[in-house]
């Protein structure tokens, strides 16, 4: 860029508009001897051009520095006042006045004296880019964060996963599936509540949203600290709650082994395992709480690592203690476990409760609520209804042979990971929804969510697929050893076929139901819609399980949630975020296509091979491929950005 200013100028008429364009340029010279001060319109114009790349505005008489090394050893060229470096460089290249502020100037320039006419164009220096400014730590995640975050989740996921079977496969290997493994399996009941209605669901559902709100209030300069008002408003009165709990459960152990398993042979090995597995609601309550505070933060590697710090502390527990304390020992690892899963998260929460408060416009965020009875009376409602399919398939199975409420927990544990897995993307951008929400963008929620629903319901039926193709090959490598033997493979691998049918229904409420409490209010009809699914579960558990026996069961519980699924998936809209319900169900159509045809060329490639080893490969390869390229075929959503989003890199990513 060039300035060209006018070739005249006595007593500083022109020489104004001269030093006027220059003097813009150089941030506002003091032209001559007739002291005419630079600024007005070519001071802003020349801030908005040459000041705007550092993100200075030149005004008035004092023009900001544009560039650090523009003006060299002219820093002082232009004169006047607060003349920038740039100024400096301006007038050295132009011929016009070196002049020092205050009294003594020296002029070098022909026309320096009365104004001051400049010979020829002077060449301005080139603007530089200012590097971009690192994200601030509340704004919206980008695409790629939440990409990278999903993924470093289910990485530590899958490892937790692990970990869980290798928990599983310690607990079938040393105490096999009889009447030993029924009775902890009774008493691992309340953790199984627990980690649904403190970590997963109920108390994830009330304070997720309540802390991304005040994450959101905190950034646009609340007064106070909002996230450290929530934490002293809640954790003392969730504290006493947590407390009180564990000493109900304790106390109340013969009644609730009695309820839940009225058949169980040997009750007083129940009720020990129990009393021992109470004492994880308080570390679980603990755990779950700062989990919420964590993932509001968009910090996800802590709450990631929790079930690798469980499952840890309860097989170290079984193998150490297995033989002196029997079954007995799972159940004291497992409030070893719990304990684990708070000192995992403790150094990251604190590291964010000591964040120094952010303080700019207070516009845009609507008003902290309080945490409403209501709200969480619906949610631990809802969370207890659906867990409740648990207590349904024990009590009607405790009627069964032994090992009946094995094959059971076996299968379903296996079955049931595709699911967790692909619910691992809506546990990264639960919080980005319930911002949204606190924000008023309803648009950018409603867009998060149906890329949700494709991507995890892709996910969930590439996963069912495998299981049902390579049941018995998953299950014989998994457990066949020791007390397990080959009939209890063949009696779970069939259990967990079924159980497989029901996974997409699982997802889909998972997924769903994190849309109707997104917003923080309290809302009915997901307890209505998980009732109803109950409610089938019950009746076609109980007509099937006399003939059927745990196939019926699993069946049971696949038709109830489905049943679930669909209530909730139409009642989105004006309960919840309002997604376009029918372009969700044509997309969803699509990869089950792929998964039924993708499940029947995998299973038969699977059944020719001997070993369960080459057939689980074989099998899995085969619906991988299968599915891929149907997937591909019939374009459904969330396959290709799957496998984008896997891939890219995302800068200043927060992961602590």
């Amino acid at each position: 860029m060039t300035v060209t200013p006018p070739r005249a100028g006595a007593e500083g008429g022109a020489g104004g508009v001269a030093g006027g364009e220059v003097g813009d340029a150089a941030g506002g010279a003091v032209d001559g001897t007739a002291g005419y001060t630079v600024s007005g319109m070519g001071a802003s114009m020349v801030g908005s051009t040459a000041g705007g790349t550092s993100g200075h505005r030149a005004s008035g008489a004092s023009a900001q520095p544009v560039d650090a090394t523009a003006g060299g050893t002219n820093g002082h060229a232009g004169g006047g006042t607060s003349a920038g470096p740039v100024g400096g460089t301006v007038a050295g290249t132009g011929g016009g006045a070196i002049a020092r502020t205050g009294s003594g100037r020296r002029d070098r320039a022909p026309g320096a004296v009365g104004g001051g006419a400049l010979a020829g164009p002077v060449p301005l220096p080139a603007a530089r880019t200012a590097p971009p400014a690192p994200p601030h730590p509340d704004d919206p995640p980008s695409s790629r964060f939440l990409a990278k975050a999903a993924l470093v989740t289910v990485a530590l996921s899958i490892a937790g996963a692990l970990l869980g079977l290798g928990r599983d496969q310690a607990l079938a290997h040393l105490f096999g599936a009889g009447s030993e493994t029924d009775a902890f399996l009774v008493a691992w009941t309340v953790p199984e509540f627990a980690s649904t209605l403190l970590i997963e669901d109920g108390l994830a559902f009330i304070l997720i949203p309540a802390f991304s709100m005040a994450v959101a209030r905190r950034a646009q300069g609340a007064p106070g600290d909002p996230v450290r008002a929530l934490v002293a408003s809640t954790l003392p009165r969730l504290s006493l709650a947590f407390v009180a709990a564990c000493a109900l459960l304790i106390v109340g152990a013969p009644y609730l082994v009695e309820g839940l398993a009225p058949g169980l042979p040997d009750p007083q090995l129940a009720v020990d395992c129990t009393r021992l597995t109470a004492t994880c609601v308080l570390g679980f309550g603990f755990a779950g709480y700062c989990s919420a505070v964590l993932r509001a933060h968009r910090r996800f590697v802590a709450p990631a690592v929790i079930y690798v710090a469980y499952n840890t502390g309860i097989i170290t527990a079984m193998f150490v203690l297995g033989g002196h304390w029997g079954v007995r020992s799972a159940a004291l690892g497992v409030a070893l476990g719990s304990g684990l899963m708070v000192a995992a998260q403790a150094p990251s929460v604190w590291r964010q409760l000591r964040r120094k408060k952010v303080t700019e416009d207070a516009g845009g965020v609507e008003e902290a609520r309080p945490m409403d009875l209501s709200l969480v009376t619906t949610v631990l409602l809802f969370a207890l209804c659906r867990q409740s399919q648990v207590l349904i398939e024990r009590f009607l199975a405790s009627s069964l042979p032994a090992g009946a409420i094995s094959h059971l927990n076996y299968a379903q544990k296996v079955a049931q990971m595709p699911m967790v897995l692909s619910l691992m993307l809506c546990t990264v951008t639960f919080p980005v929804v319930a911002q949204a929400i606190a924000e008023g963008d309803t648009e950018r929620a409603r867009t998060r969510v149906e890329r949700d629903l494709a991507l995890v319901s892709c996910t969930v039926l590439l996963g069912t697929a495998v299981v049902v193709a390579c049941a018995p090959q998953m299950i014989q490598l998994l457990f066949q050893r020791g007390a397990f033997n080959a009939h209890d493979t063949a009696a779970t691998a069939s259990v967990m076929r079924v159980y497989a049918l029901g996974l997409l229904g699982h997802t889909l409420v998972g997924a769903l139901v994190r849309s109707y409490f997104s917003g923080g209010r309290p809302t009915w009809y997901p307890l209505f819609a998980m009732t109803a699914g109950i409610i089938a579960t019950s009746w076609i558990g109980a007509l099937t399980v006399g003939s059927w026996g745990v196939l019926g069961i699993a069946a049971a519980n696949a038709l109830g949630i489905t049943i679930s699924a669909v209530l909730l998936l139409y009642g989105m809209g004006p309960r919840s975020v309002p997604i376009r319900t029918r372009e969700v169900l044509a997309e969803l159509s699509k990869p089950v296509r792929a998964a039924l045809v993708a499940a029947v060329a995998g299973g038969l490639c699977a059944s020719r091979v001997d070993s369960p080893l080459l057939g689980l490969i074989t099998g899995g390869t085969a619906v991988t491929v299968v599915f891929a390229l149907l997937a591909w075929a019939l374009g459904v959503q969330g396959f290709a950005p799957a496998l984008r989003s896997l891939t890219q890199r995302l800068p200043h990513v927060r992961f602590r």
